[in-house]
């Protein structure tokens, strides 16, 4: 349900069957977003210095990224009103004019190597050009040639070797379009760099590790397209677009039936951003999905988390997911950061009599179907459930460079209605969805490095090692393959090496703001939420005994935590039945209806579809 602080028209059940939303929902919501950040704005409006724990960057550069991120919002509300909002493109006029001003006493800091300044110069530059006609055209000359100095710090200078660098292709390109200073080879630079991080399937990794999180789609597809937009390149339009159609193909699968990202990867508390090429693909005429899935899938995400209090009741992005949660957020994470949450506002580019908005919602395949899909360049397989509307991801790809130093990264799988256990204390003890190989000293070992060995249809691979000097596991080599049927997972792990140590795998953590339930048997732990929502793990091969471990504190999805866990004694074989589902679950009667035939050479899986799955040992 909709908060009644939230100033949003009457929903339209008849234009938006499934979430009631139309265009007139996303400019109210804009709207007050814009206007709930104007108490914290400085004088000349050029920054915007929102409450919460300053990011490493400082006070001064958070109050840009304040003026820039919300900037960014602006500029699509203003460009899709085609200029009809002259409070907004007054009050980013003056902060374009303060913010260059070195004698406002609230200017912003030059461009140097490698600096927050240049993330948010990419932003403006992006909202000047798709805003020229309203707002840039009608600056001041001094305020222009002043933009167009500070914009033009980025010349030269050094960024980092990942995203950032198109941050420096976005400036440059507005300033070459405006007359002011650039290099065509640093323009360049940023494209070609992004041919070497395309792996296939539409999907680039960030920076040349294995590296894929929502980045892929709020950046490395965003800007590459928003610069065509600036340069006119029909050429390199074209091939951007065949790849952001491709990664749509498999990126609506993201997202559960009530609009729940999968909760996965780094920058999580940008939030709704995440729709941003969902959008993009209706805006490049580079979408599998048509007009009336787009707006559904658009709308479900940010109506999901409306009902679930973002924005809070004082109108801002906190910290976090749902409310607060720092260890979802970085270093670089300042107060004005979840504002990057603005790019999903680009759908407002598209003219009000667009498809897009004008035809009826449609369903998508997660509304009609269970749904399984492989995404081998990334390792990542994705299995959904229509009857709950959850998605799952199987992470056999992703571990954001060797050794994968992020909960958000390291964990075997995630989920629409899970998080990790991300806080420090729990992360230490690497329980929920990870095969972990406890020494004598009791430390657990964690995932280092993947190497994604096949994934396709209902099944993938990997393996892994385990870092030195954690005791007697460290060196181990671990093999893990996931088949999946339906809401069930069964997990098969072949250990090499570490003898002496004893063996854990958890499930997914269950998280509410009560303790979940739980319940062991013989072999098999399941954790309830009071919604229904069951997490269990049953063994089948090689496990002893079962568990249900429980923290506090340590997860996005709310302050007490449950997971369930196998044990096993010593390394070898192991094959365990995963669950996550909305219905009940009979552990038992699972065990006996998930059959394992184990050979020298293979493990065969029958579900109860009579559905089966090869595994090949060693």
């Amino acid at each position: 349900m909709i908060p009644p602080y939230l100033p949003l028209p009457p929903s339209d059940r008849v234009l938006s069957p499934r979430t009631g939303w139309t265009r007139a929902h996303w400019e109210s919501l804009a709207d007050h977003l814009l206007e709930a950040v104007t108490p914290y704005a400085s004088p000349g409006q050029a920054q915007f210095r929102l409450p919460g724990r300053a990011s490493w960057s400082g006070v001064v550069l958070d109050g840009l990224e304040g003026f820039a991120r919300t900037f960014l919002a602006a500029a699509f509300r203003i460009a899709g009103a085609g200029g009809d909002v002259p409070h907004l493109v007054e009050r980013y006029a003056r902060g374009l004019a303060a913010g260059t001003d070195p004698s406002s006493g609230e200017s912003w800091p030059v461009l140097t190597d490698c600096s927050q300044q240049m993330v948010e110069a990419a932003s403006i530059a992006i909202g000047l050009h798709e805003t020229r006609p309203w707002l840039w055209d009608r600056l001041d000359d001094g305020v222009r040639e002043r933009v167009v100095e500070w914009l033009g710090g980025f010349v030269g200078k050094r960024t980092w070797d990942n995203n950032w660098m198109l941050f420096q292709t976005v400036t440059e390109e507005f300033l070459k379009s405006v007359g002011g200073p650039y290099e065509q080879r640093e323009i360049d630079r940023g494209l070609e760099r992004i041919e070497d991080w395309y792996v296939g399937d539409g999907w680039y990794t960030d920076g040349g590790t294995r590296n894929f999180d929502y980045y892929c789609g709020w950046a490395l597809h965003l800007y590459p397209l928003l610069w065509t937009r600036m340069s006119g390149d029909t050429g390199r339009a074209a091939l951007y677009a065949g790849r952001l159609r491709e990664f749509l193909g498999t990126y609506q699968h993201f997202f559960g039936s009530d609009g729940a990202p999968i909760h996965q990867g780094r920058s999580l508390t940008y939030r709704f951003a995440a729709v941003a090429p969902v959008w993009l693909g209706a805006l490049a005429d580079a979408t599998p999905l048509t007009p009336g899935q787009t707006r559904k899938l658009a709308s479900s995400v940010v109506r999901h988390f409306a009902e679930r209090g973002v924005p809070s009741p004082d109108g801002l992005l906190s910290l976090g997911w749902y409310g607060p949660f720092l260890p979802a957020t970085q270093a670089y994470s300042g107060p004005a950061s979840p504002y990057w949450a603005s790019k999903a506002f680009i759908g407002l580019l598209l003219p009000p009599d667009h498809p897009a908005w004008t035809e009826r919602e449609q369903s998508l395949p997660i509304d009609e179907h269970d749904v399984t899909a492989a995404i081998p360049a990334a390792g990542l397989l994705l299995h959904g459930t229509r009857h709950d509307g959850i998605v799952r991801l199987l992470n056999h790809g992703s571990d954001h460079g060797a050794p994968p130093d992020d909960p958000h990264y390291a964990k075997l799988a995630y989920s629409t209605r899970t998080g990790p256990e991300a806080a420090e204390h729990a992360w230490a003890r690497a329980l929920d969805n990870h095969l972990a190989l406890i020494g004598p000293d009791g430390v657990a070992s964690r995932r280092t490095g993947i190497r994604p060995l096949s994934c396709h249809a209902a099944t993938a691979s990997s393996s892994s090692g385990t870092e030195s000097g954690a005791g007697a596991e460290a060196g181990a080599v671990i093999t893990s393959t996931s088949a999946v049927c339906g809401p069930w997972e069964v997990r098969v792990h072949e250990i090499t090496g570490g003898a002496g140590s004893a063996v854990r795998e958890g499930g997914y953590a269950l998280s509410d703001t009560s303790p979940p339930a739980s319940v062991t048997g013989d072999g098999w732990a399941l954790a309830r939420r009071a919604d229904g929502l069951t997490s269990a793990v049953i063994g089948l091969y090689g496990w002893a005994r079962a568990s249900v471990a429980r923290e506090v504190e340590s997860n996005a999805f709310g302050p007490h935590s449950a997971v369930p866990c196998l044990h096993a004694d010593s390394p070898g074989l192991h094959v365990s039945l995963v669950v996550l589902s909305g219905d009940e679950v009979h552990p038992g009667a699972l065990r006996d209806a998930v059959t394992v035939d184990v050979s020298a050479g293979a493990v065969v899986v029958t579900f109860p579809s009579g559905t089966s799955a090869t595994v090949a040992r060693g």
